[in-house]
């Protein structure tokens, strides 16, 4: 018997392993798995806080513009952002980018 199916037949419970967890088939997998993954968990918080800076920045922008009589919105400058992303990030790179510019709008 091994130790999972003793403790599932004392306890009722089954041990949840890094295998399990990441979906690897060895243990050095799953290790190189959940350090990348940890890696990636890091990287996303960067980004959104990079996101919500950028937000703020967008706000300080809107404002000087409406202030001064202008519209909220620039199409042009959202259209140089839409192109930037597609080429640096080919089709789903303009999704995001319309994503980021919908975030940064705020309402409208």
């Amino acid at each position: 018997m091994t130790a999972t199916t003793a403790e599932t037949a004392t306890t009722g419970v089954t041990a949840t392993t890094a295998t399990d967890v990441t979906g690897a088939r060895t243990p050095e997998a799953a290790d190189v798995i959940t350090g990348a993954r940890e890696r990636i968990d890091a990287l996303d918080d960067r980004i959104i806080g990079l996101i919500q800076e950028r937000m703020a920045v967008s706000a300080v922008i809107q404002e000087a513009r409406i202030t001064s009589g202008g519209r909220r919105v620039n199409l042009s400058r959202e259209m140089e952002i839409l192109n930037h992303y597609s080429e640096a990030l080919g089709k789903p790179g303009t999704s995001l980018a319309m994503t980021l510019l919908e975030l940064c709008r705020g309402r409208i």
